[in-house]
């Protein structure tokens, strides 16, 4: 069998090796404008350049270390009790001496306004409470840090707990489809269905107050967010082709799920768990508000506002604290989720 030869156009002779040369030695240049970059790089940056997710991320990281070490930084513990110490205003060492945070209190009268100072009062010369003691005389300061700790480590634990069981949820009912999608879906609207409160008050009737249990109450309807999100995103991208490749050539239904679909969602699976964070910590405030949260004497956000909340008339300084922490998680989260979620998605940026 011949070579194929190839011949010129116009004058029908055959070409011949030495026809062709290479012009110039060096090799094509690539373009780095256009270059392909990692996609984790590319979220890094767009997060990155978001100043105020980076700005909440410090924050909660600075409240994270007051909570792990803000209890072990005075010589209280949260339950410690001295009642000959009570109501003591704000006092720092060193901001003493300019006028602030130096014990005083302006507590209203018939007769007026008037200026107490307990330390003075009863010669506590070397006493501090940096942000107070309470009716109780329990330092302010360790209590919200060490409830801090508690409503961070609930809320937390509550979430993932919330993400990987929503997310598994959503993902099988998504993927299976049909009967079994409508079956599930039915019973996450039954149990989305009932409120919250109702599930607490029960639990309470058959549980004891605790970590625990509010860990669990919350457990029972906040997963539903979750499985909805992963349940989308399935149904999005259950018929693309590296699915069908993957079915194919003989991967499992739960190989596929877990293996090929769940690395392709983990972005919004991250930015939803941000989310769902802050909503934790304001259902345990308002459940240790109500009285249904964690038994004294342990404390957290929501248990300190409810105790100070009697007393802020007279002595104010005791629920600024507490509230301000609050206030600063749930923002500084939510704040955070908004970042996260623009930079897996900067489409949403543009909307």
């Amino acid at each position: 069998m011949s070579e194929l030869s190839v011949s010129h156009p116009l004058t029908g002779d055959a070409f011949l090796p030495d026809d062709f040369e290479l012009r110039g030695s060096t090799p094509a240049e690539v373009d780095s404008n256009f270059a392909s970059q990692n996609y984790w790089k590319d979220v890094f940056k767009r997060f990155v350049s978001n100043k105020g997710a980076i700005v909440s991320l410090v924050v909660i990281l600075l409240l994270c270390l007051l909570a792990a070490f803000g209890p072990k930084m005075t010589g209280y513990t949260y339950a410690t009790q001295t009642l000959s110490e009570k109501n003591f205003a704000p006092r720092v060492p060193g901001l003493e001496k300019f006028g602030i945070f130096d014990g005083n209190e302006a507590l209203r009268t018939t007769s007026g306004v008037k200026i107490i100072n307990g330390y003075t009062q009863k010669g506590l010369t070397d006493t501090y409470y940096w942000f107070g003691s309470d009716t109780l005389g329990r330092d302010i300061w360790t209590r919200v840090w060490e409830g801090t700790r508690i409503s961070l480590s609930i809320a937390v634990l509550a979430a993932v707990i919330d993400m990987i069981i929503g997310m598994s949820y959503g993902l099988i009912s998504g993927y299976f489809g049909g009967r079994v999608d409508n079956i599930m879906q039915r019973i996450a609207e039954i149990i989305n269905g009932i409120p919250r409160l109702v599930v607490v008050t029960l639990l309470m009737l058959v549980l004891p107050r605790g970590f625990a249990t509010i860990v669990f109450a919350l457990l029972i309807t906040e997963w539903i967010g979750m499985s909805r999100i992963a349940r989308a995103e399935m149904l999005k991208l259950k018929e693309q082709e590296f699915v069908l490749a993957s079915r194919t050539l003989g991967a499992k239904d739960f190989t596929i799920i877990f293996r090929e679909i769940l690395p392709n969602i983990i972005g919004q699976i991250i930015t939803q768990l941000m989310f769902s964070i802050p909503t934790a910590i304001f259902t345990e405030a308002f459940l240790s508000f109500v009285g249904l949260g964690i038994p004294v004497p342990m404390c957290s956000l929501g248990s300190l506002i409810s105790d100070a909340f009697n007393s802020f008339t007279t002595h104010p300084y005791q629920i600024i604290p507490p509230i301000v922490v609050l206030a600063c998680l749930m923002l500084c989260f939510n704040m955070l989720a908004d970042g996260l979620r623009e930079a897996f998605d900067p489409k949403l940026k543009e909307m």
